[in-house]
């Protein structure tokens, strides 16, 4: 299957019922934009906007831009990925660019190749707080 489809449950991906997928055969370049879960096992080019959760599966691979809630990368990511709440690369996941979000989770054998910035979207600045230094939070491998 390898078109766009509803409720494709794919196992081990999320405990969220997956509401579009990209299977492996499926190349695609352009702009997508998505809410809940998306598992993509194909190949991307371009950028990702959503609003929910963005599985990247084991043979998936995406170049460009990714706007998301949460990632969840068992395949290769390169390029500028900003996750607003949490990123997670699992053992046989591999990251190359530049990643900012309020949490991070690498699992033993997963790849993180580039920056990472961590952001905690609670530190918002206060009337009367100073905000961190940009520099304080800034990973580089």
């Amino acid at each position: 299957m390898s078109m766009l489809t509803k409720n494709s449950p794919k196992p081990g991906s999320s405990s969220e019922e997956i509401s579009a997928f990209l299977g492996r055969e499926t190349v695609f370049e352009g702009k997508m934009t998505f809410q809940g879960v998306f598992r993509l096992d194909g190949k991307f080019e371009g950028e990702i906007f959503d609003s929910g959760v963005l599985v990247v599966g084991e043979a998936a691979v995406i170049k460009g831009k990714v706007e998301v809630n949460t990632i969840v990368i068992h395949g290769l990511v390169e390029g500028d990925v900003f996750s607003k709440a949490r990123a997670e690369i699992a053992s046989t996941g591999k990251f190359h660019g530049t990643l900012a979000t309020p949490v991070l989770i690498i699992n033993e054998g997963g790849i993180m190749d580039g920056q990472c910035r961590m952001e905690d979207p609670r530190a918002q600045t206060e009337e009367g707080q100073r905000p961190l230094p940009q520099g304080d939070r800034l990973l580089s491998t």
